[in-house]
């Protein structure tokens, strides 16, 4: 699991992100004003974690000066605000191909990642395919849990959280894309036995029957 960014690491990549061409340990330590043992210590936990890398070795009078620069990953540990360009996306879309239709498209757009993430699945057992399915869903953002059905004893995936809840309260046909990876990855029918974006204290679905091939 990656470590908590710092305050002060925090305060390293702010400098790297604004300075892309890569600075110095010394350069660090004069600008925020701390030791170099101290920087290079930060430095430690954000390279071995991905958030920094060396990029060039320059030499300045004789003597060979590291820079470090910041990473892709370094970068998304700074705030982003995607969903107000999300919601305009989905209700413009809704809105050109009309409600079934949408539907029908989030169905496919599930079916496509599945298809992306097929090969995680490949020669697993069901419980193995269930346990990477979890492991996918955590990897989304979703906090999920798999219990069973009192009634039926089937399967059951609950997500106490919902990665695009404010849309989907709006969008609620949103929920089908979840439903068809699932249903795409483990090649069973699932149906959805509650959803947040309607009220509901989590999102559940329950894994049915296999899938003819």
């Amino acid at each position: 699991m990656p470590q908590k960014i710092s305050a002060r690491q925090y305060d390293i990549l702010t400098q790297l992100l604004d300075n892309r061409e890569g600075l110095s340990v010394d350069t660090l330590a004069a600008t925020l004003d701390i030791s170099r043992t101290a920087i290079q210590q930060h430095f430690v936990g954000l390279e071995g974690e991905g958030y920094i890398k060396k990029i060039t070795v320059n030499k300045t009078a004789g003597r060979p000066v590291t820079l470090y620069g910041i990473t892709d990953k370094g970068i998304n540990c700074f705030p982003k605000q995607y969903a107000w360009f999300a919601q305009l996306l989905v209700s413009d879309l809704q809105e050109e191909l009309g409600e079934a239709a949408f539907a029908a498209y989030m169905r496919r757009l599930g079916g496509k990642l599945a298809q992306q993430l097929s090969g995680q699945f490949i020669g697993k057992t069901v419980d193995a395919q269930l346990a990477q399915l979890l492991l996918i869903m955590a990897d989304l953002g979703f906090l999920v849990q798999q219990s069973t059905d009192a009634d039926t004893g089937l399967p059951v995936i609950k997500a106490v959280n919902c990665i695009y809840h404010d849309i989907a309260q709006q969008h609620p046909a949103l929920c089908e894309f979840d439903q068809a990876l699932m249903s795409a990855l483990l090649a069973k029918e699932v149906q959805q036995l509650s959803c947040m974006a309607k009220g509901d204290c989590a999102c559940q679905f329950r894994l049915g029957r296999d899938l003819e091939g």
